[in-house]
């Protein structure tokens, strides 16, 4: 009688054993999922803030290549390629300035075909010192912004720097070292890009981040 009692018992806290693990594996894997999709939802914002929606016409998640070169800052980089009607339009380029002050700022670049800058924003996190280098978060300030409408040549090749360097662009006051590593990582960004814009569009997408998340 005490066997078979205990005999029921295990079989009844086996069964909920398996059944609690059954129930945490779905609610681990929606969790995932869900987390997955936010993190798509984000990174589809801050590309539309440096690629204007009018612009293109294209998935920019599933048109996209990796690229392993040292002017983009970090071993292998995204770069997000804008198309309308099926023709190039322009591109998003992940690039990391790995001499800020608090350590690597990563940033987008967005780029016409032409290559004139149509947003630059910084992607948190940052490790820049609060009140000084963090204006380079568009939420902090706009310094971001005075990037906008700029190219190779224009400022200058000598005046992409900052003014404490001879340059075209503002530092913070207090804050030179997060700027200046801005302005070099943009401005080797754009270097990139020119060197590659006739292959860029031809490249097979690496890389298809897209989700079903509509719901």
């Amino acid at each position: 009688m005490i066997g078979a009692s205990v005999s029921r018992n295990a079989l009844i806290l086996g069964s909920f054993a398996i059944a609690t693990a059954a129930t945490l594996a779905l609610i681990n894997n929606a969790t995932i999922d869900r987390i997955d999709c936010n993190r798509q939802a984000a990174l589809e914002a801050s590309l539309l803030e440096v690629m204007p929606a009018e612009r293109f016409d294209n998935n920019l998640l599933a048109d996209a290549i990796l690229v392993e070169d040292a002017q983009l800052g970090r071993k292998v980089q995204h770069v997000y390629r804008a198309r309308l009607a099926n023709h190039p339009a322009g591109v998003v380029i992940e690039a990391t300035a790995a001499d800020g002050y608090g350590g690597a700022i990563n940033l987008l670049v967005g780029l016409t075909v032409e290559g004139e800058i149509t947003g630059v924003r910084m992607v948190p996190p940052h490790n820049e010192t609060p009140g000084l280098g963090d204006k380079i978060d568009i939420r902090k300030s706009d310094w971001i912004l005075s990037f906008n409408g700029t190219s190779l040549g224009q400022p200058p090749a000598e005046k992409w720097a900052v003014k404490k360097d001879g340059g075209a662009f503002d530092s913070f006051t207090g804050a030179t070292i997060t700027p200046r590593a801005v302005v070099g990582q943009v401005k080797r960004a754009l270097d990139w890009y020119d060197a590659h814009r006739d292959t860029v569009f031809a490249q097979a997408a690496d890389v298809d981040d897209t989700e079903h998340c509509d719901d």
